[in-house]
């Protein structure tokens, strides 16, 4: 679902690995498959998301997508994020800008409006 559970075999005493205080022993990006994973397997009605794959490979980001997608489905889930393919699936995309709703509307809708959605999704794929 989230790669949560390789990484955690891959440890010296998989499940039963004391994590250190702050979580000093493992890394930011494996903090955060852990609390997913743990967001997801609660089966709750409404998911709150913030900058959830922040620090999450590419690869394991589209895996966690995928599930998302699957799992929320008659769900409601709010997911806040900068990297854009985080939300592209989203039913309807809310941008903010200094506190303000400045654009709403679906991905493709947003890319249609050439506005700041749009400046920005080019920033972050047309450099690839």
């Amino acid at each position: 679902m989230t790669k949560a559970h390789d990484f955690i075999l891959g440890m010296e005493n998989g499940y039963h690995t004391m994590i250190e205080n702050n979580g000093a022993n493992i890394s930011q990006g494996q903090k955060q498959l852990i609390s997913l994973t743990r967001a997801i397997l609660s089966n709750r009605n409404i998911l709150i998301l913030d900058e959830a794959t922040s620090n999450i490979d590419s690869s394991t980001e589209r895996l966690v997508q995928d599930s998302m997608l699957h799992l929320m489905e008659y769900k409601t889930s709010f997911i806040i994020a900068h990297r854009l393919s985080t939300i592209k699936n989203a039913d309807k995309i809310i941008v903010i800008d200094q506190g303000k709703i400045i654009e709403q509307g679906t991905h493709d809708e947003l890319l249609e409006q050439k506005g700041f959605y749009y400046n920005l999704y080019k920033s972050q794929f047309d450099e690839k």
